[in-house]
């Protein structure tokens, strides 16, 4: 049998352990570094995301995040203003109409003569159209005597009333049958139809 020339390929080294003839060995750390570029990419791209909404709608708020007093930046709460009250004060003045809507003869002197007693001006006293007024009210047509009126209130003991029905005066106490106020003691009806001699 005809034997080869040996050449360099003929004798193959004492250790193996290298496979391929064109591999080399992988460097240590590849990974970690795989997953570095890995996490910047995400980091970025969250980053980006989160700027594009602050920009677009502006909805995004870090306050706190950073230690931030959340508090600091909050709008302004508004308090309401409370609603102007009237003082009641009386007022000399005021033209005073002191009505008698009940069968009680001389209630309405007897009442304006109270109404003078406490400052105001010497009313005109007369009998209402009615004698069966249920209600003792004190009316003003002009909101600047609201002040007036309910001085009036609270020395007769009547509620008040904002009406045009009464023009004539800057005030007009209609008194009722429930008038128990200032003027009405010893007074007693006198019969349906009679008149109020007095006013």
């Amino acid at each position: 049998m005809a034997q080869h020339t040996l050449d360099s390929f003929d004798h193959l080294p004492a250790s193996t352990s290298r496979v391929g003839a064109h591999r080399g060995p992988k460097p240590r750390g590849r990974g970690w570094i795989v997953f570095a570029w890995a996490a910047l990419a995400t980091a970025l791209l969250v980053g980006a995301g989160v700027t594009y909404l602050a920009v677009v709608n502006n909805s995004i708020q870090f306050d706190g995040i950073l230690g931030a007093d959340s508090t600091s930046s909050a709008a302004p709460v508004e308090t309401p203003t409370p609603t102007p009250t009237v003082t009641p004060a009386v007022d000399p003045q005021a033209t005073v109409t002191v009505l008698n809507g009940t069968d009680v003869a001389g209630l309405a002197g007897a009442v304006g003569q109270a109404v003078v007693a406490n400052g105001w001006a010497e009313p005109t006293v007369a009998n209402a159209s009615e004698t069966d007024v249920a209600t003792s009210t004190v009316y003003y047509a002009d909101p600047a005597a609201e002040a007036a009126a309910l001085a009036m209130s609270q020395q007769l003991g009547i509620p008040v009333s904002l009406s045009s029905a009464f023009p004539g005066a800057t005030l007009t106490v209609v008194i009722g049958a429930d008038y128990a106020g200032p003027g009405s003691e010893g007074l007693v009806s006198s019969g349906e139809g009679e008149s109020d001699t007095v006013g």
